[in-house]
């Protein structure tokens, strides 16, 4: 007997917009509220971002794998229901140091839920590229959606973070109520239907040596890759300012890459029907996001700035969902969650380290040091994964 985990896409859509959209209102205000109203100094708001990072690392490694041995179903409603319960603590107790903790948890199981959703959608019965890039899609608009009006509400509850944790609250409560009913119940399959044969146990999987080389070349890539594009979303608002570009124009950048990635999306459904090569997309994506480092080196007014945006955004709407869905087709049914799960790890990873590592660039040398150092890192990475793929794709097998 085993469970039947396929879940409308609609639901996973949904389900990735709000996680996103509660998150959103979680972590892009912890440097300010930590510095301004708990009175804590910016390295102690970089370390407990980077233990909300690390366990968001753990916490999708361990919902991976998970998936693939017990029932989703309720992996995902518990988790969903515990990250509820500590947002809701946090309306009331966001003092120091409980604030830290429980967010470093909110940490552990907003990594969780989403590496859930991301190995439910490898159940999904449609191409693995549309479902992938659909989910992007979800996630980034609930982000803009979410810090396009976290800092005004913030503003207006004057400082306080309560009445946003209420609203993310209410965004958790509303995800845990679709994961109870939208996403079945996990009822066994009898042996021998597809959706049993298809699921083989785990500890028996052999997998193809040359789809672990494409698989880990990508994990680690994604590691790399998220590291360089946080100092986008970091350090680089503290040198733009220092350009005397204001804050407001760093914040109209993300706009600009929000709407860009649902035009790129659009465009990358149409391309779908020449059968393009996931992997020239992922070629072509890891060189246009190197390039938008080399344009910072050059950028000398505000228009640059945007230049280098709009490259970026079309590198990562082109690499970053094509990457989980090769190794969702290369990944055997029985441990398509636990490489999911390995793939958000790797990616939570750069993220954790991303902002730490520009910053000890920048203070050993220079911000154009740093914009070298992220081009030359990616354009080396561009090789590296052409010749994995070059050398052993022909030899990969597809599930």
């Amino acid at each position: 007997m085993q469970t039947q985990n396929a879940v409308k896409l609609k639901w996973l859509l949904i389900s990735m917009f709000i996680s996103s959209l509660g998150n959103s209102f979680v972590w892009p205000l912890t440097t300010i509220y930590m510095h301004e109203q708990l009175h804590e100094t910016l390295t102690m708001s970089g370390i407990v971002l980077l233990c909300y990072s690390g366990a968001n690392v753990v916490g999708s490694y361990l919902s991976g794998n998970l998936f693939d041995r017990h029932n989703p179903h309720w992996l995902l409603f518990g988790g969903t229901v515990v990250a509820t319960i500590i947002i809701a603590l946090l309306i009331f107790f966001n003092g120091w140091p409980i604030y830290a903790i429980l967010l470093t948890m909110i940490g552990f199981f907003n990594g969780w839920i989403i590496t859930m959703i991301n190995s439910y959608a490898t159940k999904v019965g449609r191409d693995g590229r549309y479902v992938f890039n659909m989910l992007y899609f979800a996630s980034n608009l609930g982000m803009v959606i979410g810090t396009t009006i976290v800092g005004p509400l913030y503003q207006y509850a004057h400082g306080s973070v309560g009445p946003l944790f209420a609203f993310t609250t209410v965004f958790y409560t509303l995800l845990a109520v679709i994961t109870l009913t939208c996403f079945g119940n996990g009822s066994p399959v009898p042996a021998g239907t597809p959706a049993a044969a298809d699921k083989e146990p785990t500890g028996k999987v052999s997998i193809p040596r040359a789809n672990l080389w494409i698989c880990w070349t990508f994990f680690i890539s994604l590691c790399v890759i998220w590291t360089m594009y946080e100092q986008w979303s970091s350090n680089l608002s503290v040198f733009m300012t220092e350009q005397g570009i204001s804050m407001t124009k760093y914040s109209l950048l993300w706009t600009i890459n929000g709407v860009l990635i649902v035009v790129a999306q659009l465009g990358l459904s149409w391309l779908d029907r020449w059968h393009l090569s996931p992997y020239l997309l992922v070629y072509v994506g890891t060189l246009t996001i190197a390039l938008s480092f080399v344009l910072l080196l050059v950028a000398k007014s505000y228009a640059w700035y945007i230049l280098a945006m709009v490259v970026l955004t079309i590198g990562e709407a082109t690499v970053i969902p094509t990457m989980p869905a090769i190794v969702n087709s290369l990944s055997p049914a029985a441990v398509k969650g636990k490489y999911q799960g390995i793939l958000n790890a790797y990616s939570s990873l750069g993220k954790a380290f991303g902002p730490l590592f520009g910053g000890v660039v920048i203070g050993l040398s220079s911000y154009q040091a740093l914009f070298i150092i992220c081009a030359l890192a990616i354009f080396a990475l561009e090789l590296v994964i052409f010749l994995v793929v070059r050398s052993k794709g022909p030899a990969t097998k597809e599930y």
